[in-house]
Formats: C-alpha cells, sequence, structure tokens
C-alpha cells in the first residue's frame, strides 16, 4: 500500500483541507427530516428513540444503541461537477439538478456500558457535534474510544479545540483513539498537506492505538478494508451495522452506480472496488449502512 503513494494522491489532495511516536497496536490495546430514500433503512433496521434535532437512534440485533449526529449545519449538497466519472446523461437521469443531498456525519454507538464516537467531525471548521452530544446528554469526557475511518480533516478537526491561550487540547480526554495502520503510516510519511493530520495525532500519542484490517476492536468492532478514498480507509461492523466512512458521497447516484467515483477519491479504481464490494456485502449479510456523507438521516439499506 505504501509504494508510491505520494504520486497518487498529489491531484486529489489539492481538494482537501488537511492539517507519533509511541502509539500502540491494536492488539496492544485490550430526528431531523428524513430524505424519502433513506427512509425505509431506519424504519425497517429499528426503532427511532431520539427526538434531538439533527439525530436519529436505532437498536442494533446485538441491543447496542447507535446514533446518527448530523455535524454540518443546514442542507448539504454534492455539486455535479464533483462527480466528473459520471456523464451528463448519467447524472441528468438522477433529476437532481441543484446537487445531491448528503451530510457530514458522526456516528455514535453505546455498548456494553461504554460509548464509542465514530469519526469526530468538522470541529472548528463549522461542527454541531459537541452541541448535539450535549442535547443527547453525552459529556465528550465519557467517550470511551474514538474509531476513525480515515484521516481527512471533517473526521479528524473535531478531535482537537483551543484552550485560553490558543493552544490545542483534547476534546475526548479520556477516550482511546483507533486508527488504521496504513492510513496513520500513509498521513505520517507520504501524504503532503498533512500538518492538521501530525498534530493531531501526536496530542493523542499516548492513547493511540493503530490496527490492521481484519482485527476485531473492543467490543466487537471489525476493522474492514476500504480503501481507495484514501490509502487506509477504514469500514467498521458491529452487529448488523456497517459503517462506510466515505465509501460514497452521492447516494441517489453511487446506490445504483457504485463504478462512480467522488474527485475526492484519491485513488478511483481502488475506490470503486471497495464500493462495490462492501455493498455487496452488505447486501448479501443484511447490514445497515451508515456513512458519513449519506443525506439525512445517514442510514442505507
Amino acid at each position: 500500500m505504501k509504494r508510491s503513494l505520494s504520486s497518487l494522491f498529489a491531484v486529489a489532495l489539492a481538494l482537501m483541507v488537511v492539517g507519533c511516536s509511541d502509539t500502540k497496536t491494536a492488539k496492544e490495546a485490550a430526528e431531523t427530516n428524513v430524505a424519502p430514500e433513506m427512509a425505509k433503512a431506519g424504519e425497517s433496521a429499528a426503532k427511532t428513540v431520539s427526538t434531538v434535532v439533527g439525530t436519529k437512534t436505532i437498536s442494533l440485533a446485538n441491543g447496542a444503541k447507535v446514533t446518527w449526529i448530523q455535524d454540518n449545519e443546514g442542507e448539504k449538497l454534492m455539486p455535479r461537477d464533483l462527480f466528473s466519472d459520471a456523464s451528463d446523461s448519467l447524472y441528468a437521469s438522477i433529476n437532481m439538478p441543484a446537487g445531491i443531498p448528503a451530510s457530514v456525519s458522526t456516528f455514535l454507538v453505546q455498548v456494553d456500558g461504554v460509548y464509542i464516537l465514530f469519526d469526530a467531525g468538522l470541529g472548528a471548521f463549522g461542527g454541531q457535534l459537541m452541541s448535539r452530544l450535549a442535547a443527547l446528554g453525552v459529556n465528550p469526557d465519557s467517550i470511551g474510544l474514538v474509531y476513525l475511518t480515515h484521516f481527512h480533516m471533517d473526521h479528524i478537526a473535531g478531535l482537537v479545540a483551543k484552550d485560553s491561550a490558543g493552544a490545542d487540547v483534547k476534546v475526548f480526554k479520556n477516550a482511546a483513539v483507533y486508527a488504521g495502520q496504513v492510513e496513520y503510516d500513509a498521513w505520517m510519511n507520504d501524504v503532503p498537506k498533512n500538518d492538521m493530520q501530525k498534530n493531531e495525532m501526536a496530542l493523542y500519542k499516548d492513547s493511540l492505538h493503530l490496527f490492521a484490517f481484519g482485527d476485531t476492536l473492543p467490543h466487537g468492532v471489525l476493522a474492514m478494508d476500504a480503501v481507495g478514498h484514501t490509502p487506509g480507509h477504514t469500514a467498521f461492523q458491529l452487529a448488523n451495522l456497517l459503517i462506510v466512512g466515505d465509501l460514497m458521497h452521492g447516494y441517489a447516484l453511487q446506490k445504483d452506480h457504485p463504478e462512480i467515483n467522488s474527485n475526492y477519491d484519491m485513488d478511483k479504481a481502488k475506490s470503486a472496488e471497495s464500493r462495490k464490494r462492501l455493498m455487496q456485502y452488505a447486501h448479501e449479510n443484511k447490514l445497515l449502512m451508515a456513512g458519513m456523507h449519506l443525506p439525512p438521516p445517514g442510514f442505507a439499506e
């Protein structure tokens, strides 16, 4: 995975806002309005139990509770020019000329008496995670684990905040942070414009755990290869939930045409392969997908 990574990423990273040592391996460490095309998924998966704006909570087959949290404010539409792989006729067929409904999302899981946060969102770049956690009655100090799908800004910026002196401080003081070894190595060594990534991983170095694809992480979470969007992009399975990260940026288009990439995907061939494979896996195993850019409420079958 580390062969000539820098040559693969230079163009894609121009579109991104981007910004350790002493790490441990994973084995060393122990309702908002629902988009019409998404409503069926939440209803068939489980009973909705949250009424906090910008959230939706469901129960999984193992009894865990998972809450979708919309981190962006207001409506988000992915523009047509983000999908240069799509022909004009194909894009026109979805009849969304203003853009494809999407979100910037995180997911909070409560299992075995522990809170797990999947990705940390936008943080100072317009993130709503902290206010929505507060509305849910969840203090960031009570988050026990943070699992990262990848290292793009809109997934890790929420890990840090500024103190009164303007210094970076941990938002999740008591959390163990889990990141993929492949993703970590790429951003620390090969990917340009990585100051944010280096700084945040250094800040969390004493609680950072690196995993390999195929590892089973605490509380039965399986780390799965979803590479392509980034070099170590990871999906996570917990019971009948598959958290797919940035596997899809334009659900209305890509759900029927997984061969179509977004221009944010660093390696388009691998991204399309991962999208096809994981969507088929979810279908065959009757899993509910949760995606960081799926339209509200963030779930899809």
